[in-house]
């Protein structure tokens, strides 16, 4: 039986960003914190940290927020960046502002560009970020493209064939499935993370993508609730329908 791993509350409390050991220190000792009900005034106590933790422990009267292992599912809007550095609003900016501070780090799965909105996730779990990302994979992303010009009815084809080749690239790409909604609309399934991909494979095929948004991960819908700039925690069973008709196998 594995054992449950503890952790001293204040390296725990900094960790998840409300603030320095100094300071988790001061707020226990004023009886900022709590567990079960029972003030914890010693910062330096060693603690069981449980899935349960955050339904227990409350900082300054509000809930813990989630421990490590975290993963969000974000509707991405337009015109935010999947960066920790660059210029203007980025992604992250959304996320409550302790979270920044978070060790290790919360980072998105992928990035969707600046111009493309939907489905992204964003987790703290290095592990799993590579298990999604993962070539050996081959977890499927479905985007809807608006187009500038009508489809010509050569592109499923195409990008079907497994031989289509992208500017500047000496590798073809793999087998995307292309489903027509209308003239200039579309639905593109692909299993590669290539650079602006599918805006670059209409491209090829003499189109422009005018509006892209990604609807789907894996088994992983985009909620028609979620709205842009709203976020949601996933649980293990919505964790698992990423991996849902990929190749490899989720304990890989």
């Amino acid at each position: 039986m594995a054992q449950t791993p503890s952790s001293r509350l204040d390296k725990l409390l900094s960790s998840m960003g409300y603030g320095s050991r100094s300071e988790m220190a001061r707020l226990a000792k004023a009886g900022g914190i709590t567990l079960d009900g029972a003030v914890l005034a010693d910062a330096g106590q060693r603690i069981p940290v449980t899935p349960d933790l955050p339904m227990r422990m409350k900082i300054d009267g509000a809930a813990l927020d989630p421990i490590a292992g975290l993963v969000l599912l974000l509707n991405k809007p337009l015109g935010m960046t999947c960066s920790h550095k660059e210029a203007g609003a980025l992604v992250y900016d959304i996320l409550p502002e302790r979270w920044k501070r978070r060790s290790p780090a919360i980072s998105t799965i992928g990035r969707l560009d600046k111009q493309t909105s939907g489905l992204l996730l964003l987790t703290d779990d290095g592990r799993l970020l590579h298990r999604v990302i993962s070539p050996k994979r081959h977890v499927k992303k479905i985007y809807r493209a608006t187009l500038a010009r009508p489809l010509t009815g050569t592109e499923g084809d195409l990008f079907a064939s497994g031989r289509m080749m992208l500017d500047g690239e000496d590798k073809p790409l793999a087998p995307a499935e292309l489903q027509v909604i209308s003239e200039t609309e579309a639905l593109l399934t692909v299993t590669e993370g290539r650079y602006h991909q599918v805006r670059r494979m209409f491209a090829a095929a003499g189109n422009h993508v005018e509006a892209l948004h990604r609807e789907r991960l894996g088994g992983l819908l985009l909620p028609a609730d979620l709205a842009p700039g709203q976020w949601k925690l996933l649980g293990e069973e919505e964790i698992a329908l990423i991996f849902q008709d990929s190749v490899g196998s989720l304990g890989d």
